[in-house]
């Protein structure tokens, strides 16, 4: 059993759910396939071909079994159950430090995790000052470069 669920939103589960089924029936017939055609050039040993498609299978694999583990283990965040103001994995919330211009977040799982596109993961330094903590409230964000503080201006679904 693993030593950790995986906090994640239903889209975030959904998403994982489409990736396996594309590796398991696009990406690894493909990569069968190109192993087959290498085969057929010879010398396995001095096959670069066979190697890189050997290669990739093998991250094909590993990122199938990712996913079945993250899938049985997840731990998905019914946003309804945390109070309307309460920052939790599923939420938006935006933030200010200082007189700077506002920030909006999305938390999310680790799996879900897109900086670029506002969601960040639950385990970034951010999202750990903000959760649980509710409208109104100063965090103190502890980063590896030193520590900065943070209100919560709004909380909604995200």
């Amino acid at each position: 059993m693993a030593d950790k669920s995986y906090p994640m939103t239903a889209e975030g589960k959904q998403k994982l759910e489409e990736e396996l089924e594309d590796l398991k029936k696009v990406k690894r017939p493909e990569v069968i396939n190109r192993i087959k055609i290498a085969r057929g050039f010879g010398d396995l040993s001095e096959n670069s071909e066979y190697t890189s498609a050997k290669d990739e299978q093998s991250v094909v694999e590993s990122r199938i079994s990712q996913i079945i583990e993250m899938i049985q283990y997840a731990n998905v965040i019914d946003t309804d159950k945390v109070a309307n103001d309460e920052v939790s994995v599923g939420k938006k919330v935006t933030v200010q430090e200082d007189d700077d211009d506002p920030e909006e977040y999305i938390i999310v799982g680790s799996a879900e995790s897109d900086p670029d596109d506002g969601k960040i993961s639950n385990d970034s330094p951010i999202a750990k000052a903000l959760i649980g903590k509710h409208v109104g409230d100063i965090v103190t964000v502890d980063t590896p470069v030193g520590s900065y503080d943070l209100t919560i201006k709004a909380v909604g679904v995200a």
